[in-house]
């Protein structure tokens, strides 16, 4: 790719976002896993309705020189086919069984639209390769009930990774074979999990009409961490079966990759803001880290703390820091990758309301939802909170989002969540407004 084109990829992502936010994804998708960037999904009612939006932003991920591996469904397109012969299909625990007659039509509706996909690449100037067959060795597990439906035992990748080496998308169809030679009809999540857990990928992605994961209000829940949110998210009765099976299987999946290895839900036209971005636009699923917790600073590593909040503020640390501030709690990831510092402060109606002193995020974990994990469960623990941040904080978007209020104070803006008395108000704004730095800048928390 030229330069001149470089550039202009650079631009309209930093439209998005900052550029060097974007560089630094770029760094991270193209030097750490090599061949291994990304394996995607896609569903077939994408295919057939944001063919357009979908080819775009593959054609994007080439632009920057990323070469993803796709795995496509096709299951809006079966289902027409099997009505138009009138091939009658039935169900078993919402899995489509698989007969001769319905196997010999799934694979010609599953190799027409890899070659449909495969052919609108090549128009916009992608490469790509069609696999149908070779890549998924099977058994049939459950023949009684579900039929031709293969249960993969081992995935072939070489032939994958040396298509994606030349540059070339390799589009997949998810059709297996046993070792008798029986072609079987294979789910397309499982396909895509299967392909995963052998190349182990830095991303896997989902792309989907609803453009991620949904909570009760059917908002995209932007952030899910296995160790943190996992339990909650899988017993609540607005994850609905599909998502839930997915959800099950994504953590499987995650549990048996690398720890930098995410889940992203996104919608075909937001996947470059997906990837580029720390906010991002769909759903990002992660391992996540657990939280330390402690009252005393002798609970936690406090040179590992201190290098994160210097490294987090590209500032120097009061040297008495430790000494000198009247921790209330310190939240920090296993991994010293997130931390969340809480001081005592003046006694509001018989108890005292915490000072939020530091939140910081170490840059390699910025967009892997590490650090929202963490502010969910602090602030979720913590029904009063108020903090500072200077004017020219990057992280104001985020305060301002996710704070009951905030108010000016010169240099200041002073946020708050769960204060509604005014006097409440006033003392926090007061407390935040004239507390002392401690840091030799002045744009830390």
């Amino acid at each position: 790719m030229t330069s001149s084109v470089k550039e202009t990829v650079y631009k309209l992502l930093t439209v998005m976002d900052g550029e060097s936010q974007v560089r630094k994804y770029l760094k991270r998708f193209s030097s750490e896993q090599g061949l291994k960037f990304a394996v995607i999904k896609v569903g077939g009612k994408i295919l057939k309705e944001e063919m357009s939006n979908l080819i775009t932003s593959l054609a994007f991920l080439k632009q920057v020189g990323l070469t993803p591996i796709i795995v496509h469904g096709a299951g809006p397109q079966l289902t027409s086919r099997l009505n138009t012969k009138d091939i009658k299909t039935e169900f078993f625990d919402g899995q489509r069984i698989t007969s001769p007659e319905v196997l010999k039509t799934a694979r010609e509706v599953f190799i027409d639209e890899n070659h449909n996909l495969t052919s609108k690449l090549k128009e916009a100037g992608v490469d790509a390769t069609s696999f149908y067959s070779g890549v998924f060795e099977c058994e049939l597990q459950h023949k009684d009930t579900l039929g031709l439906v293969g249960s993969i035992t081992s995935v072939e990748v070489e032939q994958l990774l040396k298509t994606v080496q030349k540059g070339c998308v390799p589009v997949v169809s998810p059709l297996g074979e046993t070792a008798e030679g029986q072609i079987v009809n294979v789910n397309a999540d499982s396909a895509t999990f299967s392909l995963a857990k052998e190349i182990q990928p830095y991303k896997i992605i989902f792309l989907t009409e609803t453009g991620g994961v949904l909570d009760e209000k059917e908002n995209i829940i932007p952030n899910i961490s296995i160790v943190n949110n996992y339990k909650y998210l899988i017993k609540q009765p607005w994850v609905h079966s599909g998502m839930k099976l997915k959800l099950e299987k994504i953590k499987a999946i995650l549990e048996s990759m690398p720890t930098a290895t995410s889940v992203s839900i996104t919608k075909p036209e937001l996947l470059a803001k997906e990837l580029f971005t720390d906010k991002g636009s769909g759903t990002l699923v992660n391992m996540g880290e657990r939280a330390l917790i402690s009252e005393t600073w002798q609970g936690i590593d406090q040179k590992r703390l201190k290098n994160l909040i210097e490294s987090s503020f590209d500032k120097k640390l009061d040297s008495n820091y430790f000494s000198s501030i009247d921790l209330h709690k310190v939240y920090v990831t296993e991994c010293y990758r997130a931390a969340i510092v809480l001081t005592n402060t003046f006694n509001y109606s018989e108890s005292s309301i915490p000072y939020l002193d530091k939140f910081v995020v170490s840059d390699d974990a910025k967009g892997e939802g590490v650090g929202r994990s963490l502010w969910e469960k602090v602030v979720w623990k913590h029904q009063k909170l108020f903090w500072r941040a200077n004017h020219t904080n990057p992280v104001n978007k985020f305060y301002a989002g996710v704070s009951d209020g905030f108010m000016k104070c010169g240099e200041w803006k002073v946020y708050w969540n769960g204060l509604t008395d005014y006097e409440e108000i006033q003392n926090c704004v007061q407390y935040a407004k004239t507390k002392g730095k401690t840091v030799t800048e002045e744009n830390a928390v």
